[in-house]
């Protein structure tokens, strides 16, 4: 509806009704979307994931969890006690789950369009379909334990049998290689504890984890604590900052906040005082190879008495973890905000 009684519109009467029959309101050719968020983490998975294809638990993981082989200390005569074989290899299974996102396109809609259409609504839509499924994506990753139907969520993969007991088809209460380091704490994060969670995941593998990953209002807490620490430099030519030509400028605060050369991330997806310790050399997102964001094409409604189209976009995919040592789950902390 046009805005009449505000600024140099008047508010009803004759002229007014006249400007509302004679005069065409002024659009800007594009939609603002308001609803959505960005997902980092997803991004990110998206952007390394691995390609998987048909077959009954497509994707499946060879495992050692026990040694296979004996060794012994020896004397003089180089004699040793026969061999026995360990088995020690077990198969993680993985099945891929199906996303749908469906696309109606009315018959007359195209048609009142054609000429007139200030943003097309099947082109509207096409967009959505992408934050729709981003989305979901993003709110299952950080959510999801124990719908099968569904991705696959952070709190079941990097688990220590709290949340899920059977992971990819091997029981973590039997198996305690098949369990990630999970840690509850209190408290403000603070660059000493984050230091504390990131050597106790190290040990148990000797590998680093890649990254943190946690909700803004924790990752915001955790760097108040690294604020107090800022210095600034005068550089020459009288600039402030941290870097030559700041223009006057001075730069302060962070996009990352590293600790022990580990990045920590903010996701706006993430629980609140969640912190997942990541390792991306054991944690990948697996995309079917003929169906990944795959368009359907458009098929006619008429079988269904209607005039019209519809199509859909399909991905079959799953979050895989393949060595849930070497990632930690640490919750419990006090964020700045919620």
């Amino acid at each position: 509806m046009a805005q009449f009684g505000s600024g140099i519109i008047p508010a009803a009467g004759g002229i007014a009704n006249e400007l509302a029959a004679i005069v065409r309101r002024g659009f800007m050719p594009r939609m603002y979307v308001q609803i959505w968020k960005s997902a980092p983490l997803v991004a990110a998975l998206l952007g390394a994931a691995q390609v998987a294809s048909g077959g009954l638990s497509p994707i499946t993981v060879p495992v050692q969890g026990t040694p296979m082989v004996t060794g012994q200390w020896a004397d003089y005569s180089g004699s040793f006690a026969q061999p026995a074989a360990l088995p020690g290899i077990s198969d993680a299974e993985f099945n891929l789950k199906a996303f749908i996102s469906t696309l109606p396109f009315l018959g007359f809609e195209g048609l009142v369009q054609i000429d007139y259409s200030i943003v097309p609504l099947i082109e509207a839509r096409m967009n959505d379909t992408t934050n729709v499924t981003i989305d979901t994506f993003a709110t299952a990753l950080f959510n999801n334990i124990s719908n099968n139907q569904q991705l696959v969520g952070l709190p079941a993969a990097i688990d220590d049998g709290t949340n899920l007991v059977t992971y990819g088809g091997i029981n973590r209460t039997s198996n305690s290689f098949w369990r990630s380091l999970f840690v509850s704490t209190s408290g403000a994060p603070q660059r000493t504890n984050m230091l504390t969670f990131v050597a106790q995941t190290t040990k148990i593998t000797g590998e680093m984890p890649s990254m943190g990953i946690m909700g803004f209002g924790t990752w915001t807490a955790l760097a108040q604590d690294f604020v107090g620490l800022e210095r600034y430099n005068i550089n020459n030519g009288g600039a402030m900052g941290n870097a030559p030509g700041a223009d006057g400028k001075v730069q302060s605060l962070f996009r990352a906040l590293d600790v022990a050369g580990v990045p920590f991330y903010a996701d706006p997806y993430c629980p609140e005082g969640t912190l997942y310790l990541l390792n991306t050399n054991y944690l990948s997102l697996y995309l079917h190879e003929k169906a990944a964001f795959s368009f359907t094409g458009f098929e006619s409604t008429i079988p269904n008495n209607q005039l019209g189209y519809v199509g859909a976009v399909l991905s079959l995919l799953e979050l895989v973890n393949v060595k849930p040592r070497a990632h930690a789950r640490i919750a419990g902390f006090t964020p700045a905000f919620t």
